[in-house]
Order: structure tokens, then C-alpha cells, then sequence
């Protein structure tokens, strides 16, 4: 028999009456955000900004896809306020400056990308239920599509920006590079950077861990299509990591805070540079401090990350659950903890959501 409903405290029926406005509103929104991932994931997007105001019939044959899904689809992005309509002519179109940050290779990047990781860590909801009641963990494999994901992500956070300003941050590393040094990406994840720096810089020697089989077998094809042959990816848990003294440059995008033990990999990887070694990380740029976040671009979507994934990939591993928002003040203690003695913080202004530490060693 279910409880008898909970008395409430007496409270503002104005301002009860739009929180229940505001939530209804979220839960639009959130449809729409599949939409949007549905969108990217066909390439619907791409087609409809590639064509003038069209029907649903002729939108459904450039983009080879079934017509009636297409304009149910298009349905709810008319009526999400992303798609505009002609009743009249009956003809779709998607204005140029909702492509701009909707479309692959878009000029304010595309976050489309961003809306997919919406059914992607959704697909571990039941999962994350049982979570909540038992404290346990997940697992990598509980999240379909996920390497895909990232890997889309990372092309437009860290490759399309690697040469311009992610290695300078440490001057002397694109010389380096040319000349030939080792480097290592630990959680390279699908190997995009690696694979990238292997072709700009030949002399080099590249190295990719990851825990993840389908991610390094990406990694590997991505290797093989690009024709380069000074890079190597290997499956590789990284709790423990020890090898000493092998690297001049060691990297990790977006992969220390979920793994098991973030601050035993810091260390392993200070041991693992060469003196004058650097070591190149970037991470979510948020506070450890909830309080300081409140006005952090998309934080709710952030620590929605942590909760759906982050967080419970470590705790399944028997780790700490740091976190994706376990904050750049934790970060540059854990850095200097590991054994690097000023690490250096930096940002980008047109990426707020990202922070980089260029840490060296001595």
C-alpha cells in the first residue's frame, strides 16, 4: 500500500505556481536536447544547412533518411525554437546562425556534440537508480557510444587547437617535437591528438594508454587510415603506474579526475618524464567549491556528467569518485603532491569550460 502523501509546509502559491512553470519547461527542453543529439548523430544539421527552404520530402531524400521520421523530427525543432517554418510552402529551414554552433566544423563550435552526451549517460540511468541505493560504481562498458562521443568532443576542444595553442603553452615543446622526443598520452582515449602529433611531427615517438578495448581499436584504425607508423596504442589499466624515466612529454585530456586513484597516476606520471620533462593536462575548469561554480558556464550539465559518469566509473573501480567538477584548486594541489613543483594554470578565452596545467619536471 503506498504512503499516505506527505503534508507540505505552507508555501507562496505565486511563486509555487512558476517553479512548476520552470520545471515543465525543463523537461521541454530537455526533449529537445535529444532532438538536437538526434540531429548530429543523422547529419540532418549538416543537410539542412547546406539547403534553401525545403519540404520535409525533399530534406529526407538529401539526407537518405526516412522521410516520416524526418518530419516528426522536424516538428520538434520548429516547435524547440531551432528549425523555422513556412506554413504556407510547408518548407523547413535552419537559419545560418543556429548552424553556427549546430553543424560539424561550425565556426562557434558545434554543441550538438554536447547534446549527445545527454542519451549517451542516459543510457545508464536504471543503473545509476541502483547506484544511489547501494553506493556502487559503474563500469566504462555501461556507456554505449561513449568513446565516439568523446572523441568528437576532443576534436574540437584539443585537436583543432593542439598546434596553435595547446603545445605552446610550453614554448619549448613544438621545437622539441621536431627533433624528436617520446610522448605518451595517458587515456588517450580514440587517439585523435596522438595520432595528429605523429603525423605534424615524425621524429617523435608516440604512446597511447587507455583501459578502454573499443576506444584503443579506434585509436588503432585511426593510426592505420592516417599512414603513420611512429605511434602505438596499447589497452592499459593505469592504477599503479609506474614506468620510470621514459618520456619527455607526457599528455592527459580530460582523464585524470575518473580514474581510479587520480593522485597515484600523477604521481607515476611525474616519475614517468625524463628531467625537463613536461607534462600537459587539461581538465574541466571549475571550482572544487560548489558555491564558486554558481555562475560556471553549463555546471548543471557538468556535475549531471560527474553524477551520470564520472564519479561512478571511479567508484566502480574501487576508487575516490573525484568527480568532473573536482576543481582547479584540487587539481594544482595534486599536481605539486605528485611532485611538480609550480605547475602552471592557464585558459582560453573562447573556451570557458576548460582549464590547462603545464607542469615540468626538474
Amino acid at each position: 500500500m503506498m504512503e499516505a502523501t506527505r503534508a507540505l509546509p505552507a508555501f507562496e502559491e505565486a511563486a509555487a505556481e512558476a517553479f512548476a512553470e520552470r520545471v515543465a519547461e525543463m523537461a521541454n527542453t530537455a526533449a529537445v536536447t535529444v532532438m538536437v543529439s538526434l540531429g548530429h548523430r543523422t547529419g540532418l544539421f549538416d543537410t539542412l544547412s547546406s539547403l534553401p527552404p525545403s519540404t520535409s520530402v525533399a530534406i529526407a531524400e538529401a539526407a537518405e533518411l526516412s522521410e516520416r521520421y524526418v518530419r516528426e523530427w522536424l516538428a520538434a525543432m520548429v516547435t524547440g525554437g531551432i528549425v523555422s517554418y513556412d506554413g504556407k510552402s510547408g518548407t523547413y529551414h535552419l537559419p545560418p546562425e543556429h548552424a553556427a554552433c549546430l553543424t560539424r566544423g561550425a565556426p562557434l563550435g558545434n554543441l550538438a556534440v554536447a547534446a549527445n552526451a545527454i542519451p549517451v549517460i542516459a543510457a545508464a540511468h536504471d543503473r545509476i537508480v541502483e547506484c544511489f541505493e547501494t553506493g556502487e560504481g559503474t563500469r566504462y562498458e555501461d556507456y554505449p557510444c561513449f568513446h565516439q562521443m568523446m572523441a568528437e568532443d576532443s576534436g574540437q576542444t584539443v585537436v583543432d587547437q593542439l598546434f596553435d595553442l595547446i603545445l605552446p603553452l610550453a614554448p619549448e615543446l613544438p621545437g622539441r617535437l621536431v627533433q624528436g622526443i617520446d610522448v605518451l598520452d595517458a587515456g588517450c582515449g580514440s587517439g585523435r591528438a596522438l595520432v595528429a602529433m605523429a603525423a605534424r611531427y615524425p621524429n617523435s615517438r608516440f604512446t597511447g594508454y587507455d583501459l578502454c578495448a573499443d576506444a584503443i581499436a579506434s585509436a588503432q584504425q585511426t593510426a592505420r587510415a592516417a599512414g603513420v607508423e611512429n605511434v602505438r596504442f596499447e589497452r592499459r589499466d593505469l592504477t599503479g603506474f609506474d614506468e620510470k624515466e621514459a618520456y619527455d612529454l607526457v599528455t592527459s585530456f580530460d582523464a585524470v579526475h575518473d580514474q581510479k586513484d587520480p593522485q597515484g597516476l600523477l604521481k607515476g606520471l611525474y616519475g614517468a618524464l625524463r628531467p625537463g620533462g613536461v607534462y600537459l593536462m587539461q581538465d574541466i575548469g571549475g571550482s572544487a567549491k560548489l558555491e564558486n561554480n554558481l555562475d560556471f558556464p553549463m555546471a548543471a550539465f557538468l556535475y549531471t556528467a560527474s553524477c551520470m559518469h564520472c564519479m561512478p566509473v571511479s567508484l566502480g573501480q574501487g576508487g575516490n569518485g573525484l568527480g568532473t567538477m573536482w576543481g582547479w584548486e584540487t587539481a594544482l594541489e595534486m599536481l605539486k603532491e605528485a611532485g611538480f613543483e609550480a605547475p602552471e594554470k592557464s585558459t582560453f578565452d573562447h573556451d570557458p569550460l576548460n582549464v590547462w596545467f603545464v607542469s615540468r619536471k626538474a
